[in-house]
């Protein structure tokens, strides 16, 4: 089995031998056009890595076209043959890797279809990518990354072992001040966030959280005598940020105010049921603290253009 970028892959019944599925083909994983393909399946849009089986076919784009221009009718499968259009250019909001491989591309200078090409792909799946969010697979990733010059891993986002900003910084950047509203809510997406706290040894720790967001009140579980239990009864700082590495920019919320341990068994039960999630430090942290900004301040740096 052989095929072109914007080829369809046709999944039959065995029973019937109608088409049970088809999608099109978005990326080749060998020059010569042999198994597997990206597809983008046209019941779902999504993507997937497939690996044909006996029941597949690959049905030819150039075929169908010249078998519609010598006047058949317009049906179901002509219907199927057409590619999807690429998305209109600013009608939804671009996932992370997409943004990181547009912001890449503008940066070598190189069109979508020069992008495209170099990475074995179709245009109208680039341009999905970078204008929708989408989920693209390690190998297509990894062709994307060959063809920018870059790699897969900052596509996604940096290297999970290390810190934040070694990237370069923007040619213009602009740093701005965020209104108390925008830092609600930047805080309200909840997540990991770090509490600046005296430890029992008088010596200041900052310690990352798991929280959530109740009622305005910032909350986070923990374990008696731990540093951040240390937190009750004094006035902290709580810090939560996003930082893209990839494109250098980013933004970071600080919420300052008094902190007090939730005692009361109601309000403790409506917390567990409230909590988005559990914290990642695992083991027993009963102990719920509470704090209730009295700042709340934020900045964001992106690029002066925008």
């Amino acid at each position: 089995m052989r095929a072109h970028l914007g080829d369809r892959l046709v999944i039959e019944s065995p029973a019937t031998g109608a088409a049970r599925r088809d999608g099109e083909i978005v990326g080749l994983h060998h020059e010569d056009g042999t198994p597997p393909y990206d597809v983008r399946w046209s019941d779902t849009d999504d993507v997937t890595l497939v690996f044909p089986g006996p029941d597949a076919h690959v049905r030819r784009m150039q075929h169908e076209r010249s078998e519609s221009s010598r006047g058949s009718q317009p049906g179901a499968s002509e219907a199927a043959a057409t590619p999807p259009a690429a998305p209109r250019s600013g009608t939804a909001d671009p996932g992370d890797i997409g943004r990181r491989v547009a912001a890449e591309r503008r940066r070598l200078g190189i069109s979508r279809e020069e992008t495209a090409r170099r990475a074995r792909m179709s245009a109208n799946y680039l341009a999905y990518l970078e204008e929708r969010p989408a989920d693209p697979t390690l190998a297509t990733l990894v062709r994307l990354a060959d063809a920018l010059g870059t790699t897969a891993a900052a596509l996604r986002g940096g290297g999970i072992d290390l810190p934040p900003g070694g990237g370069h910084a923007l040619l213009h950047p602009q740093l701005r001040d965020l209104g108390p509203e925008e830092c609600r809510v930047l805080l309200s997406t909840h997540g990991v966030g770090r509490v600046a706290v005296s430890a029992p040894d008088g010596r200041p720790a900052v310690v990352p959280v798991n929280y959530d967001v109740v009622d305005e009140a910032i909350v986070f579980r923990t374990a008696p005598g731990s540093v951040t239990a240390a937190a009750a009864g004094k006035e902290v700082a709580f810090e939560v940020d996003h930082v893209d590495d990839a494109l250098s920019q980013g933004w970071s919320v600080l919420a300052v105010g008094p902190a007090s341990t939730v005692t009361d068994p109601d309000a403790v039960r409506e917390l567990v049921r409230h909590a988005h999630t559990t914290p990642w430090a695992g083991g027993e942290r009963a102990m719920w603290v509470s704090i209730r900004p009295t700042s709340l301040t934020g900045r964001r740096i992106t690029p002066a253009d925008r």
